[in-house]
């Protein structure tokens, strides 16, 4: 092990890729210090809602490469985590190509699919209801990685014969980077395809094999904060035999790197928003599922769990807003950057400090309700300049949460303050603005921390003095 401990936390998002290089605060255990990040689009986007998984592992290299070398050769762990829900295949042994180019080796996809991302549609509600029932706290939604493979078991056979692996996009990285016989995948993870009784720690076989489900495609299941494995290679200067963590959940991630007290819930906006705090040492959810509960209950760490209202809507709903815009601009003959609309509708609605107009922002509907879509109500001449609907937009997006997770019910939990962080939130001074004005106890902004530091986290308090399992 290095004489320091630099820990490298990656995080694989649905729309950038970063990576962080994290170490302890001399004399303080809980603090830390980051030495150097880096984050790149992802730049993915493939047919429908799925994504080039060599593109995601070029904006890897491109993350790592630009870190610097010196502190890279003193990384003595490695965190993953990455974007919950999507499935992607690989056919083991054949998953990459490990290639000598420049300084280091690094790895390139070779035999895998594309990644079916969270945002996937391809489970319509008629196809959900003929699922079997899982035996499970958490219901299956369009997305989810099992739901995914049972339609693709279905309608395209074929394609599933070509792999013998499956697993999160994080999953994959891990399985690459230790050069592992199986996939392996922890339990926030596996919560997140559905079909995985967390009490128990195991999939549901029997559902799933007399339902003609391809079990032997499913990850062996590792505990949340264990150890994978260790690299089998160097890679950009970090040395073979470096510990690598089981991939975690981003949402986890997120949440771990932020949450100082029990008494804190955090609030993510990014591509989609999530508001989570943490339940009781001792908390168990109800054992049936409901598709229509806003609010589910997530594995934490150590057999806790999340209390999480997780919303399709966030920062997606301001870019389609965007783009609208752009769009008709070009259908007037003018052109203009999506950049410069962004800029420009944050500042009219900065200026714009209330409006009449209600919008309910659900594009992308809701799990538990997925087919309402997003409506605009209280529509009059004096409130459709820009300010007035870029303001009622981002009030929307926060509505929307409350209407999952009413305020109320976290001060009843305990909830003292909120921590706001996610990349649509930190750029959007009018959506920090509806935050506040909604939750009715202090909102602190300044920690805009990411899944990359709360992996490393995970690995730098956690596994560094562990033994592999």
């Amino acid at each position: 092990m290095a004489a320091r401990s630099v820990i490298l936390g990656i995080d694989l998002g649905t729309t950038s890729v970063k990576a962080a290089l994290v170490e302890s605060a001399p004399g303080d255990p809980s603090g830390f210090l980051v030495l150097a990040s880096c984050a790149r689009a992802a730049r993915a986007e493939a047919a429908g809602q799925e994504q080039d998984v060599s593109r995601i592992i070029q904006a890897l290299n491109e993350c790592l490469a630009a870190l610097p070398q010196q502190l890279l050769q003193e990384v003595g762990g490695i965190g993953v985590s990455g974007q919950m829900h999507g499935v992607m295949f690989w056919k083991t042994g054949q998953g990459c190509e490990w290639t000598e180019g420049g300084a280091s080796p690094m790895f390139e996809p070779r035999a895998v699919s594309h990644l079916v991302t969270w945002q996937d549609g391809r489970c319509s509600s008629e196809f959900l209801a003929s699922l079997p029932r899982p035996e499970s706290h958490l219901s299956v939604a369009s997305g989810f990685g099992c739901a995914t493979i049972f339609w693709l078991s279905k309608n395209s056979p074929e394609f599933l014969k070509s792999y013998d692996a499956v697993g999160t996009i994080h999953d994959y990285v891990v399985a690459m980077l230790c050069g592992l016989p199986r996939s392996l995948m922890c339990d926030q993870n596996a919560a997140s395809w559905g079909y995985f009784n967390t009490q128990s720690q195991s999939w549901n076989l029997e559902i799933l094999r007399t339902s003609g489900f391809p079990i032997h495609l499913l990850p062996d299941i590792a505990e949340a904060g264990s150890l994978a494995g260790r690299t089998s290679r160097a890679w950009f200067g970090v040395p073979k035999g470096t510990r690598v963590g089981v991939a975690l959940g981003d949402l986890q991630a997120s949440v771990y790197s932020c949450m100082a007290q029990r008494t804190d819930a955090v609030l993510n906006i990014s591509t989609s928003v999530q508001l989570a705090t943490s339940m009781p040492p001792g908390f168990q959810p109800a054992q049936t599922p409901d598709p229509t509960a806003p609010v589910t209950y997530f594995p934490y760490f150590d057999r806790t769990y999340l209390a999480v209202a997780a919303s399709l809507n966030g920062g997606n709903v301001l870019a389609v807003f965007v783009h609208m815009l752009v769009q008709w601009m070009a259908d007037l003959g003018l052109e203009v950057e999506e950049p410069t609309v962004y800029s420009c509708m944050i500042q009219a609605a900065a200026q714009q400090r209330d409006t009449c107009l209600t919008i309910t922002p659900t594009v992308w509907g809701e799990r538990h309700l997925p087919d309402q879509l997003a409506s605009v109500t209280r529509i009059s001449s004096s409130d459709l300049s820009l300010g007035h609907v870029t303001r009622a937009l981002c009030r929307g997006i926060v509505q929307n949460l409350h209407s999952m997770l009413p305020f109320q019910q976290l001060k009843e939990w305990g909830v003292e303050r909120v921590i706001g962080s996610g990349s649509a939130l930190s750029r959007n001074e009018v959506l920090k603005q509806e935050v506040q004005r909604a939750f009715p106890f202090p909102v602190s902004f300044g920690q805009d921390v990411d899944a990359a530091v709360g992996a490393a986290l995970v690995m730098l308090r956690r596994n560094l003095n562990q033994k592999e399992s």
